[in-house]
């Protein structure tokens, strides 16, 4: 073999390995395109709002079937807000992608932390996430805190009538209509009662009050006062809201509840006294007719014992004990 030979078998496993290399290169090449193509421009946005996602990251959040826009954005909101880097509202990037699995709302969520950090509430990420799977709308209940809304009662969508109908002790029906302030109670929103349940409790509450009052006419002059009873009742405890006030927007009388019934008892007593009377009549007459039979089983007597004189006499004839008195 001639040393021509000796170095072409040499470079064989050079070149050989040269290939692999440069196939290996190519590869590497082409998936970087691909991610690059794929995530470059998310991870440069990310990267320009100092969000800290690593373009692994993103090609990991495909892979655990997470949508990475949707974190991305969320965590940029976080950091152009000053949240990101604030240990005490604990929004990581980890903590959005679990939030995100459990089908949570993430972009919600940092809303309603981002508007809580601006009106000063004292909500964090775990509690925000923990009303939000609990199926509260976080946003709007941070809104609400924020900004008090106002509820009718009774709420004429949900209820048929459209006034509350309660009675002073001197019988009058006043129909009222009631409108209720409240704000979130974000600490009881987790178990907290209903909108439906305030309601409830302001309309037994108003209830309450005017039946106490002994007339209609107090009422009237000073409905404040079933404000003030009513909110010192504290019937917005276990509630997820905070009553700020009660106001009474419309009154009327309705009808005289205690007159009707006073004369439907007497109505009453008098048919109950008719029965009795009637009752008495049909036993006076009973017991009349019972006299008359009695006195005709009397006469029926007197009659019997009558017609046993003459057998009486004539016995006494044939015995030989009658005899005549001179």
């Amino acid at each position: 073999m001639t040393p021509l030979d000796l170095a072409l078998l040499a470079a064989v496993p050079a070149t050989v390995t040269y290939g692999i290399v440069a196939v290996i290169l190519a590869l590497f090449l082409l998936t970087f395109v691909i991610v690059a193509a794929a995530y470059g421009n998310l991870w440069f946005q990310a990267y320009m709002s100092n969000a800290q996602v690593s373009l692994l990251r993103l090609v990991a959040m495909s892979f655990r079937q997470v949508n990475a826009r949707t974190i991305v954005q969320s965590k940029i909101m976080a950091m152009q807000a000053g949240l990101g880097n604030d240990p005490s509202a604990g929004i990581t990037t980890q903590r959005l992608e679990a939030h995100y699995l459990a089908g949570g709302n993430v972009p919600g969520v940092i809303r309603a932390i981002i508007a809580a950090h601006r009106a000063d509430i004292d909500l964090d990420f775990d509690r925000a996430a923990a009303i939000d799977l609990a199926g509260r709308d976080v946003l709007d209940a941070v809104q609400t805190s924020v900004n008090p809304k106002v509820i009718d009662c009774p709420d004429p969508q949900k209820s048929k009538k459209a006034t509350l109908s309660a009675i002073a002790k001197n019988g009058v029906e006043l129909q009222i209509r009631a409108r209720v302030t409240v704000r979130t109670n974000i600490k009881q929103l987790i178990g907290g009662a209903t909108e439906e349940t305030v309601i409830a409790r302001v309309g037994e509450g108003i209830i309450t009050s005017i039946g106490s009052a002994e007339s209609h006419l107090l009422v009237m002059e000073n409905p404040d006062m079933i404000s003030k009873a009513v909110l010192a009742r504290g019937l917005d405890a276990q509630t997820a809201f905070e009553i700020v006030s009660i106001d009474i927007a419309d009154i009327d009388v309705g009808e005289n509840i205690g007159a009707r019934l006073q004369a439907d008892q007497a109505e009453a007593d008098t048919r109950v006294a008719r029965a009795k009377a009637e009752e008495r009549r049909a036993f006076a007459i009973a017991r009349e007719q019972e006299m008359k039979a009695k006195t005709a089983e009397n006469r029926a007597n007197v009659l019997m014992a009558e017609a046993k004189v003459p057998l009486a006499i004539a016995e006494a004839f044939r015995g030989g004990n009658f005899s005549r008195v001179s």
